[in-house]
């Protein structure tokens, strides 16, 4: 038998046990009575309803996941870190771990309460106080001995013996009665809801009482067969354990009355036959054993974070990782829970901290529902769980414990979530390179991205008028050498418009192009992503220019709807490239796209000399086209402080119509464009267009031009703006609206 078999040495008999008495524990004996005599007995039944309604679909969600693939050590960290990625598996397993760590103390504390007779004798006796320190420590020192000794295997021998006083103390309760029982006049038909304000008070004391059903979760790393112990053991102990509760709720309600309720804190003592030991004998039972599992699952939990270098310091992660060389038990994981134990045990008093505890308890179980939900709506061909959940089970269970933690406690929630935060900020300092959230949002976010697509495309059709706004896509090989398209798009697709970016890679589709694609797509995105670029990159592998623009304009646009706007881009000091965009131009057209043609300088781009719009009397279909791309590159941050100036060329005769016009169009447009913003220029026949753009554009950031198709083959109409930085030739396949 291998070392890792040996180490594999549980069935799904402690995956119960250490659930069911987690479930059963102190709250059930201490706390019980007390939330009858507060809210009445559907008011309890209300709270067990409202607390299942978290704990069963988390207990399912977990269930599936456990399911779906081996759950190593770790229990529901491994889950949580394995779906949301270590970074966030490590801020939610490290607020677990001290959830489990401070409930062992909890549990002690709690012990303690079962010798309420020897406390009452040393007092008669020798008229001492004696603090519950006196009882508390010893027994977490014996029971720290117990598991550093000799580990989770005489831990869960343990555990069949105090389960089993636990049962017993039950039964004794269930077939027990007080004289109260002959005057209770309760009935399930005249009993009634009490109305109080402190409903979420109340719940908020017992719901711990209902978080057990994860505790044997905790025992993944050394079971057999976690796929088929984890779901048995964890449900059978939920909907147990919520059965017994309604027939305590029940038992309690006909046997005892209120002022008992209310005061006496061991009620069931009053009922149960031989109540007076059998119920302490329970208490410490429940108590005892709820301690020794969380004792059990705190250390695996830490030894799993240790094992996936969550902690900064590489020599604490090595020794927090490390177990017995025989059955890699976490001895030094167990050593620091009791540590941690005994500082809480011996302040004596948890109760503030155990309310804050119980959020992160919370935030843990709505994180496995929100697990659940994610890999139902992601549909990944991966996720097929031999137990099936549902979905909106696991959406129900999230949506519940965010509700609930903001009821019980609106500020220990922003304070939990706080305290997630900072952890998550700190971790990702340490660890940069480790993904995000992104590891199981990317299916559910590629699930509503395809829905919301084929939404639109069946809406489309159906409407009678579209707003636009541009969608565009440019074709260029020439990445590493310029940049400005790359920017164009980028401010673009900034706010108002959508862009994609296909870098070319000449030549025809093979294992090598393909690796060179992969390649080169990397170093774009490295490139880009210090600039937080909202625009789609790929690449494109073709063997001509126009065989690419071919294939690249009948791509679907990323916004679930058409590109409607194609680039080109040639280097203006050296318009090499400006051929090959002549000669696809008819190709382009074809499809009813807008034509945008960037010539590139290599002079910088000055954003706050503005942006220039040149518009002529034989050229007013495209100016529309010019002032909208204006007015949406200007949205960009690095176009802040600049502004919009117009130059308007007419006849003579047409200046004053003209200008009116144009202020009129701006406006009511409401485009931010000012009056003295806008320079009506009359035709000169001696004067060329190109020598106004030279003169007065010759600082701009960047100038507009419009272009008509007629004149597409004059070469020489995109060359000789030598004055002028990078400039954009417009063409409008149709005339815009701005209204």
């Amino acid at each position: 038998m291998s070392k890792l078999q040996s180490v594999k040495k549980f069935g799904t008999a402690p995956v119960f046990f250490t659930a069911i008495s987690t479930i059963l524990g102190a709250i059930l004996f201490l706390r019980f009575g007390f939330a009858l005599g507060s809210v009445g007995f559907w008011g309890v039944i209300a709270i067990i309803i409202l607390g299942h309604l978290v704990t069963i679909p988390t207990a399912l969600a977990i269930s599936e996941i456990a399911s779906n693939k081996r759950v190593e050590g770790g229990g529901e960290y491994f889950i949580i870190s394995r779906s949301f990625g270590l970074n966030i598996g490590a801020t939610i397993g490290i607020a677990l771990y001290l959830s489990q760590a401070i409930s062992v103390a909890f549990y002690i504390i709690a012990f303690t309460e079962a010798f309420e007779f020897f406390f009452d004798y040393i007092k008669q006796l020798y008229d001492i106080d004696l603090p519950r320190q006196a009882v508390s420590i010893p027994s977490l020192l014996i029971l720290g001995v117990i598991i550093l000794k000799k580990g989770a295997s005489l831990g869960v021998k343990a555990l069949y013996l105090v389960v089993a006083i636990l049962f017993f103390a039950l039964i004794m309760f269930f077939v027990g009665q007080n004289e109260n029982t002959s005057y209770n006049d309760f009935s399930l038909f005249s009993s009634d809801f009490e109305p109080t304000s402190n409903f979420f008070l109340v719940f908020a004391i017992i719901f711990p009482a209902f978080t057990g059903m994860t505790a044997g979760v905790g025992l993944s790393g050394d079971l057999k067969n976690p796929s088929k112990s984890i779901p048995l053991g964890t449900i059978a102990a939920t909907f147990i354990g919520m059965i017994i509760y309604f027939f305590i709720a029940y038992k309690l309600a006909v046997s005892a009355n209120i002022d008992e309720l209310l005061n006496n804190q061991l009620v069931m003592g009053s009922i149960a036959i031989q109540g007076k030991w059998v119920i302490p004998l329970g208490l410490a039972a429940s108590t005892i054993s709820s301690a020794l599992g969380s004792v059990m699952v705190a250390p695996r939990t830490l030894q799993a974070l240790a094992s996936d270098r969550a902690f900064p310091d590489k020599g604490l992660n090595r020794w927090l990782a490390k177990g017995r060389v025989k059955n890699n038990e976490p001895f030094n994981g167990s050593l620091v829970t009791l540590i941690i134990a005994f500082i809480f045990v011996a302040l004596g008093d948890v109760n503030t901290v155990a309310e804050i505890i119980s959020m992160f308890f919370m935030v843990t179980y709505g994180a496995l529902c929100l697990i659940s939900f994610l890999n139902h709506f992601g549909s990944s061909p991966s996720y097929r769980p031999s137990f099936v959940s549902k979905w909106y089970l696991s959406l129900l269970g999230f949506l519940v414990s965010i509700w609930v933690m903001f009821k019980i406690n609106t500020g220990y929630s922003i304070l939990a979530f706080g305290l997630m935060a900072s952890l998550y900020i700190y971790l990702r300092y340490f660890h940069r390179h480790r993904k995000g959230f992104e590891s199981i949002f990317s299916n559910a976010i590629f699930q509503l991205n395809r829905n919301l697509q084929v939404f639109l495309q069946k809406k489309s059709r159906k409407k009678t008028f579209s707003e636009w706004r541009p969608s565009a896509i440019c074709i260029s090989k020439s990445t590493f050498e310029r940049d400005k398209a790359l920017i164009l798009l980028d401010w673009i697709s900034y706010k108002y418009g959508f862009g994609t970016y296909l870098h070319r890679i000449e030549g025809y589709y093979s294992k090598a192009t393909h690796a060179q694609a992969a390649d080169e797509l990397f170093r774009i995105n490295k490139m880009v992503r210090k600039k937080e670029s909202n625009v789609y990159l790929d690449t494109i592998i073709s063997p001509s220019y126009t065989s690419a623009i071919a294939q690249a304009i009948q791509i679907p646009g990323i916004a679930g709807m058409e590109n409607n706007m194609v680039i080109f881009e040639f280097n203006k000091e050296t318009p090499g490239d400006l051929t090959h965009i002549i000669d696809n131009f008819k190709l382009v057209n074809a499809g009813e796209f807008d034509v945008l043609i960037l010539a590139s300088s290599r002079r910088e781009i000055k954003y706050q000399n503005g942006i220039h719009i040149w518009i002529s009397s034989t050229d007013s279909s495209n100016a529309n086209l010019m002032i909208l791309l204006s007015f949406i590159i200007s949205g960009h941050p690095n176009w802040k402080k600049t502004n919009i100036k117009i130059f308007d060329i007419c006849k003579s005769e047409l200046e004053e119509e003209t200008r009116k016009n144009m202020e009129e169009l701006v406006n009511s447009g409401r485009l931010p464009i000012t009056s003295a913003n806008i320079e009506v220029i009359p035709q000169d026949p001696e004067v060329h267009q190109r020598e106004l753009v030279n003169l007065k554009s010759y600082d701009a950031g960047l100038t507009l031009i419009g272009f008509r198709e007629e004149s597409i083959k004059k070469e020489n109409m995109f060359i000789g703006y030598d004055q002028v930085g990078t400039i954009l030739f417009v063409n409008s396949h149709n005339e815009k609206v701005i209204e």
